[in-house]
């Protein structure tokens, strides 16, 4: 069986801010794009500016499942001008 959990990716791609997996901040896409509420509405009128898709709250995985389903600490995406 495939493992098809979210990344949780590390940070906001557009100010590189850190979206720790417990963050309440935190805004993705249908593809994990993830930015920051604050670049999520302020700046990108909560559209994902890569697929164009809605951004929508990530969900925080529960704490005693982050040792078998870690969050993604590689995947650091910055794109500044989005």
């Amino acid at each position: 069986m495939e493992n098809n959990m979210l990344e949780l990716r590390p940070n906001c791609e557009r100010c590189d801010k850190d979206l720790p997996p417990n963050a309440t901040n935190a805004m993705i896409c249908s593809f994990e794009c993830t930015f920051c509420t604050s670049c999520a509405a302020n700046v990108l009128n909560n559209y994902c500016p890569n697929c164009g898709g809605n951004l929508t709250s990530r969900p925080i995985r529960p704490t005693s499942l982050l040792k078998q389903y870690p969050a993604s600490l590689l995947k650091r995406v910055v794109k500044k001008d989005s």
